[in-house]
């Protein structure tokens, strides 16, 4: 399995490096992961599964709420529906928490100085005001006080970014911003920058607010939270009208939501820290929800690694900052229920948090079901939901 590769030897774009790829020859299937021993919960082999690549969906189901929803709702059984069910599947009472972080245009393409060499970067997080950490290529030529220039005529550029310097936690570079003309330096980038897909999505007809949430607002994120992505203006009016009441989070997915996780024994796994805001008034919601016997239902992993965050005290509380929180199994839930969510990679540390949820036998289990019920995969694919009774909390 590769991951998130070093832009320094990496012969493929930053945004193609956003992903793992399968290997040729198949690992072990699911069904003999399944019966590994309790021991492969801590182990990276346990995380395992072999994913026909015609499995991986290329475009969104249209409308979005078309999907298919495989209904986990007990520690034995599950359901194949449809996500434009779901006012059926929850409760009045219960709680929907979303992430409205939004998907920058990201990726830019540019120049060096001569205007010969072309330059892909991949911004990651913004530093400062009009300073980003970026993978860039190709990364070698790309040393401190090289410039880029970008827009159609280098001699006349639209933005300039210098590097400043190599960015040890990301091998990237961080880059600084000049907009010569004095136009605001996110309209600039929403001109001239692409929203990302990942790799995997290679033969994609989708528009670029197809990988937005239709309740995308706070712009930082380098990758969409895919949960989210089902969900329509409709659907959502359905489930308010029905009791089933929404709060926000903001989490950035970052670039390392998607590395592999590489160490043999997981728990020695560092994990990547992320952009994150519980605010006040949805640890409120939750409060509320939680004392009238409601369920919180997370739309998402990055959502349950937002809460979850803000109650490593032992209490939720309103949380602005960074969580580097790794949730595998044998974790102690604090907020969560239930969850929404996609299929993921092998792997991954997503594939772990959901693992913590069910267990990952079940897991394994279950995305054997999938497979052979040709559900479709990872961001553009189809999802599950976990309801309360078929968790391991």
């Amino acid at each position: 399995m590769g991951g998130l590769n070093h832009p320094e030897s990496d012969p493929q774009s930053p945004t193609q490096a956003f992903v793992q790829g399968l290997d040729d020859s198949p690992p072990p299937s699911l069904g003999s992961a399944s019966k590994l021993s309790s021991q492969d919960d801590y182990s990276l082999t346990g995380y395992e599964y072999y994913l026909p690549p015609e499995k991986i969906a290329q475009n969104p189901a249209t409308p979005r709420d078309h999907s298919r929803l495989l209904v986990i709702d007990s520690p034995t059984t599950c359901q194949h529906r449809i996500f434009r069910d779901l006012p059926e599947l929850l409760q009045p009472g219960d709680l929907l928490v979303l992430n409205n972080t939004r998907v920058l245009p990201a990726r830019l393409y540019g120049r060096k100085a001569n205007g010969s060499s072309p330059v892909e970067i991949l911004l990651l997080e913004e530093q400062a005001p009009q300073r980003w950490s970026a993978l860039v290529r190709p990364g070698r030529r790309l040393k401190p006080g090289a410039t880029i220039y970008f827009g159609p005529d280098w001699h006349s550029p639209e933005l300039v970014a210098q590097v400043i310097e190599t960015d040890p936690e990301t091998s990237g570079r961080i880059l600084e911003f000049e907009v010569p003309s004095g136009e605001p330096f996110d309209s600039v980038i929403d001109r001239l920058g692409q929203v990302p897909l990942p790799p995997y999505i290679t033969q994609s007809q989708a528009a670029p607010e197809q990988y937005q949430t239709v309740y995308a607002q706070a712009a930082g994120a380098v990758a969409a939270p895919t949960a989210g992505l089902h969900f329509t203006e409709d659907l959502l009016a359905r489930l308010a009208s029905q009791g089933i009441d929404q709060a926000f989070i903001t989490l950035h997915v970052g670039v390392g939501t998607f590395r592999p996780v590489e160490v043999k024994d997981i728990t020695t796994h560092t994990m990547h820290s992320e952009w994150v805001e519980v605010p006040p008034e949805t640890v409120e919601k939750i409060q509320q929800v939680k004392a009238q016997g409601g369920r919180v239902i997370a739309v998402g992993t990055t959502v349950t690694r937002a809460l979850e965050g803000a109650a490593q005290t032992g209490q939720l509380l309103p949380l602005r900052g960074k969580t580097n929180l790794f949730i595998y199994p044998g974790y102690r839930w604090q907020v969560l229920d239930g969850l929404i969510t996609n299929f993921h990679l092998p792997g991954s540390s997503l594939l772990m948090l959901v693992s913590a949820l069910i267990g990952r036998d079940r897991l394994l289990e279950l995305y054997q079901t999938a497979i052979e019920q040709d559900y479709r995969f990872y961001s553009f694919g189809d999802a599950m939901l976990i309801l309360p009774e078929a968790a391991q909390t």
